[in-house]
């Protein structure tokens, strides 16, 4: 996908038009490249984080010639995909953290009771116990 495919499906999810949807794609492109430039990371969770890492001076060799020559050591941007990217490359599904898990009963609070769902006095019948009323 090269950016216009990008901008066309952007536009289509969002209901924004293209003009837009290419504006705010320049936009977050623009953010990141300065905010990492800068030396800081942009984390978006899930997805990935994009910071800027030094690579160290090294010894190199021109392959042509086959001369030692010296690399010198430099700042290079570099991205780290996030477990729920990774999981979607993959074809597996992501496993959800920190999501509470829904009780099989839920919670009734004693104050907020409703008059339909008072007991009856169990003066019919004294062996049977008091049933609740729907």
């Amino acid at each position: 996908m090269n950016k216009s495919e990008l901008i066309e499906a952007l536009a289509a999810s969002t209901d924004v038009s293209k003009v837009a949807a290419g504006k705010s794609i320049d936009a977050l492109v623009e953010i990141i490249t300065a905010t990492v430039a800068k030396g800081n990371d942009v984390a978006l969770v899930g997805f990935g984080t994009f910071k800027a890492t030094k690579r160290a001076a090294r010894a190199g060799k021109n392959p042509k010639t086959g001369e030692a020559l010296k690399i010198a050591a430099t700042t290079v941007p570099k991205f780290s995909a996030g477990a729920t990217f990774k999981a979607a490359v993959a074809g597996k599904k992501a496993a959800a953290k920190n999501v509470p898990k829904p009780s099989a009963k839920p919670a009734v609070k004693a104050a907020t009771k409703s008059p339909r769902l008072t007991t009856k006095p169990a003066a019919k019948s004294p062996t049977k116990p008091a049933t609740k009323k729907k």
